[in-house]
């Protein structure tokens, strides 16, 4: 199954302060998800929320949407482990804003 996928801005923020070698990794993995469906190593969080792991400690955490195209796969926000607490509490605040919910 392909997936599209599109980012948010404050994704779009963290990918930018990575160096080229580490954007070519990202590009790379997300390139994958679109063309083949493969995730890799990833774990489902609950509610709608999910994370791509890296051995280096990386994170992106990401939502599953099925719209009227098809699969979509919504780039919320990156970091890297030891700031994982509080970046999986943003990324969930992130994607109920976008979604709408603010509950």
């Amino acid at each position: 199954m392909k997936f599209r996928t599109t980012r948010l801005p404050e994704f779009v923020v963290w990918f930018e302060e990575l160096d080229t070698k580490g954007k070519a990794q990202v590009d790379v993995r997300i390139l994958k998800i679109e063309i083949e469906g493969y995730f890799g190593d990833a774990k489902d969080l609950g509610d709608g929320l999910a994370e791509l792991r890296w051995k280096s400690g990386w994170r992106i955490y990401f939502a599953r949407i099925r719209d009227s195209f098809g699969s979509l796969v919504l780039l919320v926000l990156g970091g890297n482990k030891n700031g994982q607490t509080k970046d999986i509490r943003q990324a969930r605040l992130l994607l109920r804003k976008y979604s709408g919910d603010q509950t």
